[in-house]
């Protein structure tokens, strides 16, 4: 009888560590769902259909030449076919070694036979011809992106 105050302490201090353990799981999970980045626009899975009798309209051929940085090699060329992403992951399609790159730091896609670059809400940002990237916007021949101190040509033919 002499244990019973300290056993029902110790359920209510079994009770509250639990409570704090389920606290601190529910915090990292609503933490890791507000960090992830909203789908693109045309993430939907729907897409416009042909008009009957219309010409399939043919992409043009389009690369991402390396100008300087990243430790890669000067002229480079990487093929825009079905997009890439570059940044410093080993899951980028192009890595790149630069201290001011995110991981999955910018992307480059197609869209209706057009050429896109998407910052995808890097910490440092991408600029575009020397001006920040707000977003995504339409790239046209001899376009420059740069990531931190890595550049690369956008050139289409």
């Amino acid at each position: 009888m002499a244990y019973d105050p300290l056993s029902t302490a110790l359920k209510f201090g079994f009770l509250a560590v639990l409570f704090l353990f389920l606290l601190v799981i529910a915090r990292s999970s609503f933490r890791d769902l507000r960090r992830t980045a909203a789908p693109a626009p045309d993430a939907t899975g729907f897409h416009a259909a042909q008009a009957y009798g219309g010409e399939v309209q043919r992409g043009v051929d389009a690369w991402l030449i390396v100008e300087r940085g990243g430790g890669l090699t000067r002229d480079e060329r990487f093929d825009l076919l079905g997009g890439l992403s570059i940044g410093r992951s080993k899951d980028a399609d192009v890595q790149i070694e630069d201290r001011y790159a995110s991981s999955i730091h910018a992307r480059l896609f197609s869209r209706e036979g057009r050429h896109f670059v998407e910052d995808m809400k890097s910490t440092n940002g991408t600029l575009l011809n020397g001006g920040a990237l707000h977003g995504e916007a339409e790239l046209v021949d001899g376009d420059t992106v740069q990531i931190g101190d890595t550049v690369f040509r956008f050139e289409a033919s």
